[in-house]
């Protein structure tokens, strides 16, 4: 499309308007696409650009620009989130050494592990049932967001109720 402007010029078309049916039939035999691509081309060629900076109602006091949402979550939240995920893995790490290694153990494989071993699996290994496999494992997790809880409490971290649920 980089050709449209000359070969309007070659055909004298103006500018300014439309293109004829028959310019823009030529057009797209020459350039090897549709006259729609060349009607929706020529729109865009014709049109002038717009500035996100021009000054926008009667007061002129904000621009189009002001209007414009950003998705993109800014470097001090980023830090702030990534600062807050490190502070709760430490109190992860720090609270499972509060459980003995069985529970540390089945409690990893059920409930931190990408894929989760099952109660059945787990009962073979300790050679227990799947029912004290549970239990444990209820134990286990309540005894870590007790630990979670007291030391969110200790560090002062402002969400330190949110600590034993994450």
């Amino acid at each position: 499309f980089f050709n449209l402007r000359r070969l309007k010029g070659e055909m004298q078309a103006l500018d300014e308007g439309d293109l004829k049916p028959e310019q823009a039939k030529l057009i797209a035999e020459k350039l090897n696409v549709t006259e729609n691509e060349v009607y929706s081309m020529n729109g865009r060629m014709s049109g002038s650009d717009a500035s996100l900076n021009v000054p926008m109602g009667t007061d002129g006091d904000m621009e189009w620009q002001d209007w414009l949402a950003d998705d993109d979550q800014g470097q001090a939240e980023e830090f702030a989130d990534k600062q807050e995920f490190n502070a709760r893995m430490e109190l992860l790490t720090s609270a499972m050494e509060d459980l003995n290694e069985r529970e540390r153990h089945i409690l990893t494989e059920r409930r931190l592990s990408e894929e989760p071993k099952t109660l059945e699996e787990l009962s073979e290994v300790y050679n227990v049932s799947r029912e004290r496999i549970r239990q444990i494992e209820v134990r286990a997790f309540e005894k870590l967001q007790k630990a979670m809880k007291r030391m969110a409490k200790e560090q002062g971290l402002a969400s330190a109720s949110a600590a034993g649920t994450a």
